[in-house]
């Protein structure tokens, strides 16, 4: 894709796609976390997932490709979140284990999505 992403082109993204899901599914196993997690780990774990999808579109309608890389980095940034929370969700057992492993394997995929949309972003730049 030369230049930045046409406006609707981010919903093309595989890692944006991907994203999404993960929110969807961190909200459905979100549910069941205690009643007096609502404001902590519940509320953190869900804004941090919505983060991701939410940078990813947000920098791909920025017209400078350096703010689209920071969005990019911010996004990596909430993957990592994403990451540490539902660790702790797994440890207070407020989540299955086959739930955690299924999110966890989408958060690293995510992660490698990320990770190569940004080298393939800054080595556009360099060219």
């Amino acid at each position: 894709m030369s230049g930045m992403a046409s406006e609707s082109s981010f919903r093309n993204l595989e890692v944006w796609q991907e994203s999404m899901t993960l929110v969807e599914e961190i909200y459905a196993v979100s549910r069941s976390f205690p009643a007096d997690e609502r404001f902590g780990l519940t509320a953190q774990l869900r804004r941090a997932a919505i983060s991701i999808p939410s940078n990813i579109g947000e920098g791909t309608h920025r017209k400078k490709r350096k703010v689209l890389l920071n969005h990019l980095d911010v996004a990596l940034g909430s993957k990592g979140e994403v990451d540490v929370q539902l660790e702790l969700a797994k440890r207070l057992r407020f989540c299955a284990a086959a739930d955690h492993a299924r999110l966890q394997q989408r958060v690293d995929r995510i992660g490698r999505m990320l990770n190569g949309l940004i080298r393939s972003r800054q080595e556009e730049s360099e060219h």
